[in-house]
């Protein structure tokens, strides 16, 4: 594609912006270390945080891995760390 004489094609360039990574994210990086949660996982805890308000899962007791429980303490210390912490009380 290049010429190697300094055209405009030398360098690659797209005018596609690349998309923003959610709001959250470097909140729940935070988050997840703080609380010793893998990295892995974290695609486990994006939905609880595209839905702060809504139904989340509880822990059913058969040894998941990772617990419900832990997916939801790492979602509400990502919304306390972006100052939007949840509101609707979880079932007990």
């Amino acid at each position: 594609m290049g010429s190697g004489h300094g055209g405009c094609y030398d360098s690659p360039v797209s005018d596609v912006t690349p998309p923003a990574s959610p709001p959250f994210e470097a909140a729940l990086v935070r988050a997840s270390e703080e609380l010793g949660f893998p990295s892995y996982y974290q695609s486990c805890v994006r939905p609880l945080l595209r839905n702060p308000e809504g139904r989340w899962p509880r822990c059913c007791g058969g040894g998941c891995e990772p617990c419900a429980q832990t997916l939801i303490q790492v979602a509400l210390r990502t919304l306390e760390l972006m100052g939007t912490p949840r509101q609707t009380p979880l079932p007990d």
